[in-house]
C-alpha cells in the first residue's frame, strides 16, 4: 500500500525527520518517481543506490549546470551567478576550478592539521565542561567545524559568527527562525562583501597561506579569478565547510543516544572511531538531496526522461538501500563495509571528505574522553528544511569538571 507522503514539504522534515517509510516504498515501488510541486513543474525523485550513481557519474546528461542544485527554479539573473560556484559546474570548468583548492584538502593535507583540530576540539569542549549541561548544538557542534573552516580561509576568530549567521540563512530558507530581518540573497551579498574586505586585507598584508590567500592569487586558464568567481568560491567553502559538519556531527550524537548499545560498544572500545564516523555518515546524511536537470532525452529506472527535466538525487533515501547496506535501518558502529553516499559520487565528490572524517573522529574521541557520561536530557528540535537533515538545539548533561584542556573551563 502506497504511504502518504511529500518529499517537498519542509515542515515533514522539522517534526519527524527525513521520511524513511516513504523512501522505502519509493524504491521497492517506483524508485524514479514523478513528484509535484507546489510552485514548480514538478521533479523525479530518485531513490535508489545505484540510479543515483548513474546520475552523478554521467555529468553531461544530468547537469548541476542547467538549473542549479536545488530543487527550486531561478530567475536567468540569479542562474547566471549560481552557475559561477564550483558545486554548481559541469565539466570540463569543474575540473579546472576544482583543482584551485583540492591541494589544500589532500588526506596528506589534512592530516597535518590534527594536533591543532584536537587542541581546538579540547579547548570547544573544556569551555562548557565545567557547566554540568549545554546546548549540544549551539556550544559543541556548531562550534569545532565553523572554528576550523574559519581559520582554513583566514577568518579572525571574533568574525565568525558573521559567518555562522550567514550560513544559516542561506541554508534554513524555509525556516522562518533562522531568517529574521534576512533574506538568503542578502546574505549572500553580505558574505561576498565580507570576502571582498578579507582580500583587500591579504593584498595589504602580502601572501599568505589560508584559501583566501590561494584563491585571490590562483589562475585559470591563465587568468586571475575574477571578483564574482572568488566571491562564490568563499561562498561556498564558508557555508558546506561548516553547516554539513556541524549537522553531522549533531546528527551522530543523537543515532548514539538513540542506540545506548552501539553507544556503549564505541566506548568501550575506541579502535571502532573510524568505522562509527562512516556510519555516523550513512545514517545522518545531512544534504538529503541534490538536484541535476536533464540536458537531453534519456531514460532512468524504467522511466522516460525529457531534456529540461528535473531530478532530486536522494542521498538520504540511497543510504538506506538494502541492495548495497545489510540491515540498513539498523545503526551499526562496526559496519564494514559501508560505501555510503554521503560525500557523493563522481565529479562532484565532496572536497572536503578528508577534513570533514578527521573533525568527525576527533570532536567524538575529545567528547568522550572529557565528558564521557554525556546524556541527552531534553526535546530536540529540528530544522525546517527539505534540502538539509539539520538539528538545531538538543539540550545534554554531564558530571562537570573542571581545569580541562589546561585551564580552567568555568
Amino acid at each position: 500500500m502506497k504511504p502518504e507522503f511529500d518529499l517537498y514539504d519542509a515542515k515533514r522534515y522539522e517534526q519527524s525527520g527525513p521520511p524513511y517509510e516513504a523512501f522505502r516504498w519509493l524504491r521497492e515501488n517506483a524508485p524514479v518517481y514523478r513528484h509535484p510541486e507546489p510552485k514548480g513543474p514538478g521533479f523525479w525523485a530518485v531513490t535508489r543506490y545505484q540510479d543515483i550513481v548513474h546520475c552523478s557519474t554521467h555529468p553531461m546528461i544530468f547537469s548541476s549546470w542547467i538549473g542549479g542544485t536545488n530543487i527550486e527554479d531561478y530567475g536567468e539573473d540569479d542562474l547566471v551567478a549560481m552557475r559561477a560556484m564550483l558545486a554548481n559546474m559541469d565539466p570540463p570548468a569543474h575540473s579546472r576550478y576544482r583543482k584551485l583548492v583540492s591541494t589544500g584538502f589532500t588526506p596528506r593535507m589534512i592530516t597535518r592539521l590534527e594536533p591543532h583540530l584536537r587542541q581546538l576540539a579540547r579547548d570547544i569542549i573544556g569551555a562548557v565542561a565545567a557547566r554540568g549541561g549545554c546546548d549540544f548544538v549551539t556550544d559543541l557542534a556548531v562550534e569545532f567545524p565553523l572554528q576550523t573552516i574559519t581559520e582554513f580561509l583566514g577568518v579572525p576568530l571574533d568574525e565568525r559568527k558573521k559567518i555562522f549567521d550567514w550560513s544559516n540563512t542561506l541554508i534554513a530558507w524555509d525556516d522562518p527562525e533562522y531568517q529574521g530581518e534576512s533574506d538568503p540573497r542578502t546574505a549572500a551579498m553580505q558574505i561576498w562583501g565580507y570576502a571582498n574586505e578579507l582580500a583587500e586585507r591579504r593584498r595589504a598584508e602580502g601572501n599568505g597561506t589560508d584559501l583566501v590567500s590561494v584563491l585571490i592569487n590562483s589562475k585559470v586558464d591563465g587568468e586571475m579569478l575574477g571578483p564574482q568567481q572568488f566571491e562564490l568560491f568563499f561562498l561556498l567553502l564558508s557555508v558546506a565547510g561548516n553547516e554539513t559538519t556541524r549537522n553531522l556531527i549533531s546528527g551522530g550524537m543523537l543515532a548514539l543516544f538513540e542506540n545506548p548499545e552501539q553507544l556503549a560498544r564505541l566506548k568501550a572500545d575506541p579502535s571502532l572511531m573510524p568505522t562509527a564516523v562512516d556510519e555516523m555518515l550513512r545514517w545522518v546524511t545531512p544534504v538529503n538531496y541534490f538536484r541535476r536537470t536533464v540536458s537531453e532525452d534519456t531514460e532512468l529506472g524504467g522511466q522516460k526522461l525529457k531534456a529540461g527535466d528535473k531530478i532530486a538525487m536522494y542521498y538520504t533515501a540511497a543510504n538506506r538501500d538494502t541492495a548495497v547496506f545489510t540491515n540498513p535501518d539498523q545503526f551499526d558502529v562496526t559496519r564494514n563495509p559501508n560505501e555510503h553516499l554521503t560525500f557523493g559520487v563522481g565529479e562532484h565528490f565532496c572536497l572536503g571528505a578528508s577534513l570533514a572524517r578527521l573533525e568527525i573522529r576527533i570532536f567524538f574521541e575529545e567528547l568522550f574522553q572529557m565528558l564521557p557520561d554525556i546524556a541527552l536530557v531534553g526535546p530536540v528540535r529540528r530544522l525546517r528544511s527539505n534540502f538539509i537533515n539539520g538539528i538545531k538545539s538538543m539540550p545534554v548533561k554531564f558530571t562537570p569538571v573542571k581545569n580541562v584542556a589546561g585551564r580552567d573551563a568555568a
